[in-house]
């Protein structure tokens, strides 16, 4: 089950509308969706609100040291308070997932993400659960640091927004440990589509297209 919510970015007006801070905005909504503030923790190096879920503690964090160092930050609040890093979970922009879509995954490389890479350093291991919210990629490599301090479009903001509210539907399966469910809830980009109604023998018309 997750204990520790981290939702990574960069700190400060500049950068709040971009890209690379996709992570902090799942957690504002999550928060939101709490009826929670975030308010400053010095030991942890970060914006954190705390509440409890079933009786049991549950943390929600916004590293504020910058993207690079944002393991600092989540090692302090997780040693402290003896969170395994299987009960972490990060949110956080990633290239190869278009916007309007997240995606669910436990543990693997931290592909070159700088906040990941000083998540795996500071606990020492990859084994967490990342919520990978997709930002699309630029298509050239060089371009993917501008990329991800710009703002996006306002479409692709609304999609990825979108994505947002559709990946808290999975929150109460997340802190119960049903992560099966939780990916099945997170991984469904669109709500099924209502079956087309039966057609009456004689009533014409050629059949709909699927």
């Amino acid at each position: 089950m997750i204990k520790l919510f981290v939702g990574l970015g960069n700190p400060g007006p500049e950068y709040e509308a971009t890209r690379h801070n996709a992570g902090f905005w799942w957690i504002d909504a999550l928060a939101r969706d709490l009826k929670l503030t975030l308010a400053p923790e010095r030991s942890y190096h970060g914006l954190v609100a705390r509440t409890q879920v079933g009786g049991k503690p549950l943390w929600l964090l916004e590293p504020q040291t910058f993207m690079n160092l944002s393991g600092k930050s989540t090692a302090a609040l997780a040693r402290f308070f003896k969170i395994e890093p299987s009960e972490i979970l990060v949110a956080h922009d990633e290239l190869d997932v278009v916007p309007g879509q997240a995606k669910l995954k436990f543990g693997g490389s931290h592909a070159g993400h700088n906040g990941l890479r000083d998540i795996h350093a500071q606990l020492g291991t990859g084994d967490y659960w990342r919520l990978r919210i997709g930002i699309g990629h630029p298509g050239v490599k060089s371009e993917v640091v501008n990329w991800v301090l710009k703002k996006p479009l306002k479409e692709q903001r609304e999609a990825i927004e979108d994505a947002i509210v559709r990946s808290l539907h999975a929150f109460p399966a997340l802190v119960a440990g049903e992560m099966d469910k939780a990916t099945l809830l997170i991984h469904t980009s669109k709500p099924p589509r209502p079956k087309p109604p039966r057609r009456e023998p004689g009533d014409g018309g050629a059949p709909a297209a699927g």
